[in-house]
């Protein structure tokens, strides 16, 4: 588990559940902890913890030399969408960024799969369907039908 809360740092407004760590990454950290990359911390440096994660990702944005405005929330961005675009069902995404399912559904919704996906199919359908094309006066059955 990821816990997004630094060590001794009293909890705000926003939102920082703790998380799993991605499999993948986990294979990643398990090598660095044997490499004696990071021994202690998600992120260290000089086998300390880091104070601040703008400074770091600043330098590394610098050094990638990376166009526009890129910051840590830029991850977050790109996170959710792919989360959207994967299929994860949105309350899921939801408490993995720590945002409402209303704001997920609201700013990705439209990358997930399922996005209009049902109004399409509808609109895809044939649907025969008898509608009238004439009035006749007190006679309902002399109504001339048209099927569509």
């Amino acid at each position: 588990m990821f816990y997004r809360l630094a060590e001794g740092k009293k909890a705000t407004n926003k939102r920082q559940p703790p998380v799993p760590v991605p499999p993948h990454l986990l294979a990643h950290m398990r090598r660095w902890k044997d490499k004696k990359i990071a021994a202690t911390h998600f992120v260290e440096w000089n086998g300390k913890p880091i104070a601040s994660v703008k400074t770091g990702f600043a330098r590394a944005v610098g050094l990638a030399k990376l166009e526009g405005n890129v910051t840590p929330h830029t991850l977050r961005h790109t996170a959710a969408t792919w989360l959207m675009q994967a299929g994860v069902p949105i309350w899921e995404a939801a408490g993995f960024l720590g945002m409402s399912p209303e704001m997920v559904e609201r700013t990705y919704g439209d990358h997930h799969p399922d996005y209009l996906k049902g109004a399409a199919t509808a609109l895809g359908r044939r649907h025969r369907r008898v509608v009238s094309v004439g009035i006749s006066e007190g006679k309902p059955d002399a109504v001339p039908k048209k099927t569509v």
